[in-house]
């Protein structure tokens, strides 16, 4: 009954989105906008791994997706390698190359480890943009293949590619939801809250962090691959910082430090960004507002919010200790705990 408890919240909106295609009416405009959303989804759960459940700002999430996507597109165009195997590379190179990056960069704390990621960024950035024997530079890389069919499942439509994007979102929520219920994600919410008490109760600081940094670029280089096999095209403006700054955009509308506030924060920013795009340039003035106005009302977020409202409804029947509210998480201020973490 508990297991059941925890597990309907997920059955309605996996069931919406299931039903979708057929709610769409076939329109592939709607189709391609929500894939897109779902691959930057899985970006965003991975940044909120280490921003969220562990408290370090990494402001090269977006360089790390665009190395994902990179790896799919080189090693399918120029080398001619099967989409899968190189999908299954696209996370692990940015794992490998996240240690030594991490390593050096978690040693670091606060405001300076924002600063160096950003640097970081900045660094894929112009070397994608630069190195054209590799990356084809600004021309970028053009006929990405179509991630090939699975049995009786084929992915050459925009039905098809919302179905893998879907599955893919399903199963890497799955186990973000699985690792922060784990005894490492309650590390990783111990390191959050107060580095010295975490390392006082025996948590290793070094190694808990980097496993959170390697675990987020991860996400981040998966989301890239299917980046690449969706779109079809790839240019170094994948590795702009201001596709980081969506993800923590998104993470801040859906509720930082729960598993469902990036999901829910990456399906509203596409809609709302659309809607504004026939002011072009001058959209910002309406969203930055809307923005603000949500930090000030709903600092925890849309999904920590209403963990916060319930918590206090329960609050009214049962021992006020039971369920308390918690307080919204700050990246890089150890004694902020995040709303409901590990719980949605």
């Amino acid at each position: 009954m508990r297991k059941l408890k925890r597990t309907w919240p997920w059955l309605v909106p996996l069931g919406l989105a299931l039903a979708l295609p057929w709610l769409a009416g076939g329109n592939d405009y709607i189709l391609s906008v929500l894939s897109l959303a779902y691959i930057y989804a899985i970006a965003a759960l991975g940044l909120n791994l280490i921003t969220g459940y562990t408290g370090q700002l990494n402001l090269a999430h977006a360089g790390f997706m665009a190395m994902g996507a990179y790896t799919v597109g080189i090693l399918t165009v120029d080398h001619a390698v099967p989409f899968w195997w190189a999908f299954v590379l696209s996370g692990l190179i940015p794992a490998v190359l996240g240690v030594p990056i991490g390593w050096l960069s978690l040693r670091l704390r606060g405001h300076y480890f924002a600063i160096f990621t950003l640097c970081v960024g900045s660094i894929i950035n112009l070397v994608i943009e630069k190195w054209d024997g590799l990356t084809h530079g600004v021309v970028g890389i053009i006929g990405i293949p179509v991630p090939p069919g699975l049995g009786a499942l084929q992915f050459t439509t925009p039905r098809g590619q919302y179905n893998l994007t879907l599955a893919c979102l399903v199963l890497m929520t799955w186990l973000m939801q699985r690792i922060v219920r784990s005894l490492v994600g309650r590390s990783f919410v111990a390191v959050r809250n107060s580095e010295p008490l975490a390392e006082a109760l025996g948590i290793p600081l070094m190694r808990t962090k980097l496993l959170a940094f390697v675990l987020s670029v991860v996400y981040a280089g998966f989301a890239g691959g299917l980046y690449a096999g969706t779109v079809r095209f790839l240019g170094p403006d994948l590795a702009n910082i201001a596709h980081t700054f969506d993800m923590v955009t998104a993470m801040l509308i859906g509720g930082i430090g729960t598993v469902a506030g990036p999901i829910v924060g990456s399906l509203v920013l596409p809609w709302v960004t659309q809607y504004l795009q026939f002011m072009q340039d001058y959209r910002m003035l309406v969203f930055g507002p809307l923005l603000v106005l949500l930090l000030i009302f709903l600092p925890a977020g849309i999904v920590g919010s209403l963990r916060n409202w319930q918590a206090r409804r329960a609050a009214k029947t049962q021992d006020p200790a039971v369920a308390q509210p918690d307080a919204p998480a700050v990246p890089g201020q150890g004694a902020a705990a995040a709303p409901g973490c590990g719980h949605a």
